[in-house]
């Protein structure tokens, strides 16, 4: 019984290290983020080629811009999401701007699915459940 306790806890132990360590900064580049990120739109709101290849630029220019926010902030947290925000929203509102009505209406009701689930997470990217 022992062993077994003892096992458990080595297990516990090596798994949190693991996240600890991996978390969610080893996401790839802005470009490879940027690629994800406009496929899943593409599928959601079937974006046209001359529309994925603007919404790309829009989130490598995106991505880029948090990375070094990120490095910029350093221990300062709210300041870190305040630029974050700012830079999300300003991203959002510019491919806001190269939708369709349609297309508006699937990212409106696209960004509310991913509010809740961040929500649900308790607000952190890092906090996704365990997927089985």
């Amino acid at each position: 019984m022992k062993k077994l306790l003892i096992i458990c806890g080595l297990l516990f132990s090596a798994v949190t290290f693991a996240n600890a360590q991996g978390g969610n900064r080893n996401m790839g580049t802005p470009e490879e983020r940027a690629a994800k990120m406009t496929a899943t739109l593409t599928e959601k709101l079937t974006l046209t080629a001359d529309q994925q290849t603007k919404v790309k630029a829009i989130f490598v220019d995106q991505n880029t811009k948090m990375s070094k926010v990120r490095e910029e902030a350093g221990e300062d947290r709210k300041a870190m999401r305040e630029k974050m925000m700012a830079s999300m929203k300003d991203s959002n509102e510019q491919i806001n701007g190269l939708l369709t009505e349609d297309q508006k209406k699937a990212f409106t009701a696209y960004q509310e699915e991913r509010k809740a689930a961040m929500q649900k997470r308790g607000g952190r990217p890092g906090n996704r459940p365990a997927q089985n």
